[in-house]
């Protein structure tokens, strides 16, 4: 799209908002202008770059755990040959796509969403944005907004207190917030956690610190991947990108859930497996179930990758080690451990995770009613009960990212398609039975999952209101079966000035839950 086709600045009213430009909000941005290039959009973005997480995060060995593969777009070829890549790739192949689309264009940055409140009358969300820069507010407004912006806080990470941290006379930090000036070389550096930031970490810096202690409370399951694909490499070279890639992407597809399915169906099998990997690249004699024999089944939590067992590698050659033990308090030199072990450390990390964020944090109301995301119900695993012409994109925690926000891109785009060619301008899921069990949003182990359960959206035990990690189930449902359904309600506003009676089911006037009752908006019949 040539650049003078592009929205002014200055515009306020768009067809669609979409929130955050990292890889789910770049994606977006693609699919909208490729289905619906009559549609107006911009990508609001709160930082000053784009990128998402491979901008924010600049901790040492930042990597993918997911290979890029399956993690790139699906309509961009992933052309490198590390198939295991760190942040600087991964950031200018999403810089790539944006600027290849002209997306680019349609970012705007230092705009962070403060508020959305939607208007069943006139069918506009009207969206209260902040310039993180100068704090000025300003108020846009959209037919559709959707949250690309993942679920967790960029502005702070999670770290959990430490009795006595404040004697520590070391330097702690937290990887999210790595300050570009912090040299570790010849330090002994204590890493606290076992999550995908630990593992990154340990070799990364093992390399150049005098030591580096990984100090967990829990093992994790660790594999070890080739950093390249062999194959894919291989197919690149015969048959070109284009070709190569849609092969080695459906064959990693295909190996990711089959290991996914193999390990919920034959737990003890796998737990046999990754064991046996672990202790054949670690030294002899090493305590492999003390310190990588976690006591849930593999896939309860996110399984973690090295490449090349860089992890392993690292043990083996005395630069880094693990120890399995819980924090008693912080010293003056390092922490004292439950055991009473204290571990000495110039430089103490803290890759405790993350703090999630549903939504980019926005508050959203409808209709002058605050909507309380723990009373929804997510829809498709990408809209909310009770919340119209609202849309989010939430990945895979069991494969790549990227794979459902592709699907979910592309469900959103025929749901618009099929609303233009109807008439209709709202759309709005509604639960037909209050009384349908629920679960939460995602049926996921990890810490910073389950410290905000309660303030999460849940989901059904049925469809449409699961939220599935299946691919070849959301490829059914999500890119082949009808955007319609008889819980998906879709009407006219009153300001377009829709014609004909008013259909079966809720019309103007009737209440909206928190539960997902229809928006007081004139329902056509379909």
């Amino acid at each position: 799209m040539a650049t003078q086709d592009l929205p002014d600045r200055t515009t306020t009213a768009f067809d669609v908002l979409v929130v955050g430009a990292g890889i789910s909000g770049i994606g977006a941005g693609y699919y909208l202008q490729r289905e619906h290039p009559g549609r107006s959009f911009a990508i609001l973005e709160a930082r000053e770059a784009s990128g998402g997480t491979w901008d924010l995060f600049r901790y040492p060995g930042i990597r993918s755990d997911s290979d890029l593969h399956t993690f790139g777009y699906e309509f961009k070829p992933w052309r490198d040959e590390d198939a295991i890549a760190g942040a600087d790739k991964i950031l200018a192949y999403l810089r790539e796509t944006a600027a290849e689309h002209g997306i680019d264009h349609r970012i705007r940055y230092r705009t962070r969403v403060v508020a959305a409140s939607w208007s069943s009358a006139d069918a506009r969300w009207s969206v209260e944005t902040e310039d993180t820069a100068t704090g000025e507010r300003t108020t846009l407004t959209c037919n559709w907004l959707f949250a690309a912006a993942g679920y967790y806080r960029y502005d702070e990470g999670f770290t959990p207190h430490f009795e006595g941290r404040e004697r520590y006379r070391g330097t702690l930090v937290h990887p999210q917030h790595w300050p570009e000036d912090l040299d570790v070389t010849g330090k002994r550096v204590l890493v606290v956690g076992s999550g995908a930031t630990a593992v990154t970490l340990v070799p990364a810096l093992a390399g150049t610190a005098a030591h580096v202690t990984m100090l967990q409370r829990t093992p994790t399951y660790i594999l070890p991947l080739p950093a390249q694909d062999k194959v894919a490499n291989t197919l690149r070279r015969v048959l070109g990108e284009e070709r190569a890639y849609r092969l080695t992407r459906r064959k990693n597809i295909a190996q990711a859930q089959a290991v996914w399915r193999l390990c919920q169906k034959y737990p003890k099998a796998a737990r046999r497996v990754i064991r046996r990997t672990n202790s054949r690249l670690l030294p002899p004699d090493y305590p492999v179930d003390e310190h990588f024999n976690p006591p849930y089944n593999p896939w309860d939590q996110r399984l973690c990758v090295v490449p090349d067992g860089d992890l392993f590698r690292a043990i083996r050659h005395g630069d880094a080690s693990v120890v399995t033990d819980r924090i008693a308090t912080f010293t003056e030199n390092g922490v004292l451990l439950a055991s009473g072990r204290e571990l000495e450390a110039d430089v103490v990390v803290t890759a405790t995770g993350l703090n999630v964020q549903a939504m980019g944090g926005i508050a959203l109301g409808v209709d002058g009613r605050e909507v309380s995301l723990a009373d929804t119900v997510a829809y498709k695993g990408m809209m909310l009960s009770g919340v119209p012409n609202f849309a989010y994109t939430i990945g895979y925690t069991n494969s790549s990212w990227t794979l459902k926000v592709g699907l979910l891109c592309e469900h959103f785009c025929r749901l618009l398609a099929h609303m233009d060619g109807q008439g209709f301008d709202t759309a709005v899921p509604v639960v037909a039975d209050p009384a349908m069990p629920t679960r939460p949003l995602l049926d996921f182990g990890a810490g910073y999952i389950q410290r905000a359960i309660d303030r999460l959206p849940r989901q059904g035990d049925r469809a449409p209101w699961l939220t599935s990690m299946n691919y070849a189930a959301d490829v059914k449902l999500l890119r082949h079966l009808p955007v319609t359904d008889p819980e998906l309600r879709f009407s006219t506003s009153t300001a377009a000035g829709a014609a004909g009676s008013t259909g079966t089911g809720a019309g103007a006037g009737e209440s909206n839950d928190a539960m997902g009752t229809a928006p007081a908006t004139r329902e056509v019949t379909a």
